[in-house]
């Protein structure tokens, strides 16, 4: 029990124990029968042919729909949710109280309640799927370990400068030529003369292949946030159709990591393609999101086209940096227009302050721009680099650490990472940009155990338990991810708790890592 990550609300010991041989049967309520077909393929559970089974899977709709309570006692197991969501989540924390794989064996489970609820509603996850692409089945995958973890958003950073990864059949030149790069950097980004691996590399993934990723991810109750990139880090579409970019010369999918100056071009025309493309995207992704990029957006290409120039004099525009927030807002009034709530990266250093009623804006560059983000008037989901990049180092020792783009932040700091600023905040997201992560086990690696830690700022109640309680629960759950397969940096190469106030980091990415 002690291991529970994140760690409930509520736990409350009773004397005795349950002794149940694996695997276990469960039965299920009707409204519930979806939870109890997941849990049978876990592992030491099957289902069960009668409704007195040692496993009971039930609703109450007086609970919150995410919460649940579960109780062992000396009738079985019961868990009942607000919403099917909420068994879940119990079926996970009973899952947790199991050892792995249990079938046939006997397992004695302490007598015990749990009262259950999360904190935030948007508990997420961002995968950069464009700098590297990532099979579907890794895709899959990582679901799982959200699901595992009581996360319930996955951000699919589907396009950026160096690769295109959503097949859209109106545009087929989208994945034909913008999924394809020629080669990838070698070493880091800052390393001159910069070399290159001279590899093509490359993928997409088709829209059945989305199709069973968003189905997968339903049943697991994580609902998949898609990003189309723009008007910056757009290279990869601009080198499919070069009517999108400003100089209309045909361009390569980058092959550099940073901050392409190849930006799409603000005319009606590209406006249109683009709403084309978002059309086909929302058919395929069910959930009330899409995200919009809208960060980083170099302004020398549209200084230099007289076209753009125009533009911005027929608009009343200052000047072109304020064609970044106009060109984000005018799709943002689109995807709401079909229902959908649009999403964004906020950034105080670029003018996005898009006055787009429903819009949720994604401040990444710490509290300052939450709280700027918070008076504008939007929606915020925390994203802070500080705290959520888990792409920077996880320690100090780079002789053991693997490539990263810089930056560094330990296990303790995410865990300690302050989810109230601002107050109201729908949620969080740690973020995995992948320039550094050319293989799934490099992302599992950067992400855990870390991705833990975040899992339990943003479900568990304040206060929460102290780092070095948490540090101690997660000895045991690493055991549960090996178990699994799972990749993670290893608990001995993680910095010990601090035992006395520290001075503040003075090493930070020197190229303030882009969310986009």
């Amino acid at each position: 029990m002690t291991s529970l990550i994140p760690h409930p609300a509520a736990v409350r010991r009773h004397p005795g124990t349950l002794r149940v041989t694996g695997p276990v049967p469960v039965a299920a309520a009707p409204e519930a029968e979806g939870v109890a077909d997941w849990l049978a393929q876990v592992p030491g559970f099957t289902r069960a042919v009668v409704p007195n089974a040692p496993v009971r899977l039930a609703l109450d709709d007086r609970l919150a729909p995410e919460a649940y309570r579960l109780t062992v006692d000396e009738r079985g197991v019961e868990i009942t949710g607000g919403a099917t969501a909420g068994v879940f989540y119990g079926a996970q924390t009973l899952r947790q109280l199991m050892p792995d794989g249990a079938s046939g064996q006997t397992v004695s489970l302490p007598y015990l309640e749990v009262a259950d609820a999360p904190r935030f509603g948007w508990r997420g996850a961002m995968l950069d799927v464009a700098r590297h692409f990532m099979p579907k089945e890794f895709v899959l995958r990582f679901i799982d370990l959200l699901a595992l973890h009581k996360l319930n958003v996955l951000h699919l950073h589907l396009t950026d400068d160096q690769g295109w990864r959503l097949e859209i059949p109106r545009y087929p030149r989208l994945t034909e030529i913008g999924a394809w790069r020629a080669a990838t950097l070698i070493g880091h980004a800052r390393q001159t003369p910069r070399r290159y691996d001279g590899v093509r590399h490359g993928g997409y993934y088709t829209q059945q292949d989305i199709r069973e990723i968003v189905t997968y991810a339903a049943t697991r109750f994580v609902t998949v946030v898609p990003e189309i990139e723009g008007p910056g880090h757009s290279q990869a579409a601009i080198a499919a159709y070069p009517q999108l970019g400003n100089t209309r010369r045909q361009l390569d999918v980058w092959t550099d990591w940073g901050i392409s100056e190849h930006v799409l071009d603000i005319s009606e025309t590209t406006l249109e393609f683009y709403r084309e493309v978002l059309d086909e995207v929302m058919a395929l992704f069910p959930g009330n999101y899409l995200h919009l990029g809208g960060d980083e957006c170099p302004t020398g290409q549209w200084r230099a086209n007289p076209a753009v120039t125009a533009r911005v004099a027929e608009l009343g525009l200052p000047d072109e940096r304020a064609l970044l927030g106009w060109h984000v807002g005018q799709l943002a009034r689109h995807v709401t227009a079909r229902g959908r709530r649009p999403v964004f990266w906020y950034d105080t250093d670029t003018d996005t302050a898009l006055r787009v009623p429903n819009a949720i804006a994604m401040p990444w560059r710490g509290d300052g721009a939450a709280r700027a983000a918070h008076q504008d008037g939007h929606d915020v989901v925390l994203a802070s680099h500080e705290h959520l990049y888990l792409d920077y180092y996880q320690s100090q020792d780079r002789d053991t650490e693997p490539l990263a783009i810089g930056g560094y932040t330990p296990l303790e700091r995410v865990y300690e990472f302050d989810a109230d600023q601002p107050a109201g905040a729908l949620g969080a997201q740690c973020q995995l940009w992948t320039e550094y992560m050319p293989r799934p086990q490099d992302v599992e690696r950067m992400a855990f155990p870390r991705l833990c830690a975040f899992s339990e700022t943003v479900w568990s109640t304040p206060p929460r338990h102290s780092y070095a309680s948490f540090r101690g629960r997660l000895k045991s759950h690493l055991a549960r991810l090996a178990a699994a397969g799972v990749t993670y940096q290893p608990l001995d190469a993680v910095p010990a708790p601090r035992t006395a106030p520290q001075p503040p980091l003075k090493e930070v990415a020197t190229d303030a890592h882009s969310p986009g």
